[in-house]
């Protein structure tokens, strides 16, 4: 079931943590809910990127100089 699923769209599936600092910035007095949410933000987008296909490139004539 879960073996199919591809890494970005797991890292997706910390968007779910969304909820309970939007909940807790909503009820807490001050900032420090928003900025948990903020943080949340922060780690997905980093997990998002980092799960991402690298870019196949054509190869540099400096290859094999370096043997």
């Amino acid at each position: 079931m879960f073996e199919d699923l591809q890494p970005r769209y797991a890292a997706a599936a910390a968007l779910l943590a969304l909820v309970p600092t939007i909940i807790y910035g909503l009820g807490a007095p001050g900032l420090a809910g928003y900025v948990s949410a903020l943080n949340v933000v922060i780690i997905f987008a980093c997990l998002y990127l980092a799960m991402s296909p690298l870019e196949e490139s054509g190869g540099s004539s400096d290859e094999g100089a370096a043997s």
